[in-house]
């Protein structure tokens, strides 16, 4: 049970959890020119945090090749912190790689030094799931629990549910994403992250309904409890993902009327 404080987690010069959302901003190039060409694109705008979708890369594969990368892009992001996330397609992602292989990947992340947060899709073998998040930890490394469901949207207990399982497993932040098939299923979504916001969350959440519906879950997320939000600067991660500069704007319009 939460007793109404929330941990902010501190990741170089952005607080997550104290303040405005955060903007997010995913990068889904397939080669490094291609990420490179992404990353200077984000040069003087909106990001706080930048992801790396690393299901994307052509050379998912050779593990070497993704701690390069990483290495690469954290030089070129010169102090944004770097986000590394492989979404599984089970999760909506473009991987289709076994529990092993997802662990190996992933601990090889967090050991290379180069990144700064670590996504877990806490659904997987328990066992992997505590593998990477002992490396990440003991890495220095933040990790980023997360559930996305495409299928639908759960009721709003067990989205709860959900949030605190990723808390009790020791993620320093606490992620759900799903699809409303109505506007019902947006105002469930928000509901669910005040509840676990007001009673029972130690640590930063990050919540958001997809697709057209729950675009305003991305916007207004802050004033339910949400510490950061994702935005696009070219190509989208997600359904629903809205422009960051504009994202942006509307965040301080809501930081000015509050």
């Amino acid at each position: 049970m939460g007793d109404g404080t929330i941990a902010p987690v501190h990741i170089k010069d952005v607080v997550i959890g104290e303040g405005s959302s955060k903007i997010i901003v995913p990068l889904t190039g397939r080669t490094p020119d291609d990420l490179h060409t992404q990353v200077g694109a984000l040069t003087g705008g909106p990001a706080d945090i930048v992801e790396w979708r690393v299901d994307f890369f052509d050379e998912l594969d050779d593990h070497a090749s993704v701690a390069a990368q990483a290495h690469g892009l954290a030089r070129q992001l010169d102090g944004t912190p770097l986000l590394a996330t492989c979404r599984t397609a089970h999760e909506g992602g473009q991987a289709v790689i076994d529990d092993r292989t997802y662990a190996d990947l992933n601990v090889a992340l967090t050991e290379s030094g180069a990144v700064d947060l670590v996504d877990v899709e806490y659904r997987r073998d328990p066992e992997v799931v505590q593998r990477i998040i002992a490396a990440a930890h003991t890495g220095g490394v933040a990790v980023v629990a997360s559930n996305h469901d495409f299928d639908g949207t759960p009721d709003r207990d067990e989205i709860v549910s959900r949030l605190r399982a990723m808390q009790d497993l020791g993620a320093d932040i606490c992620k759900i994403a799903v699809m409303p098939r109505s506007a019902a299923d947006v105002l469930t979504l928000l509901d669910a992250t005040r509840i676990m916001h007001e009673q029972y969350a130690t640590r930063p959440l990050i919540t958001m309904s997809m697709g057209a519906l729950g675009v305003i879950s991305r916007l207004g997320g802050q004033v339910f409890g949400s510490a950061a939000t994702f935005g696009t600067v070219g190509a989208a991660s997600a359904p629903g993902q809205v422009d960051a500069a504009a994202l942006r704007a509307v965040l301080e319009l809501l930081d000015r009327s509050r």
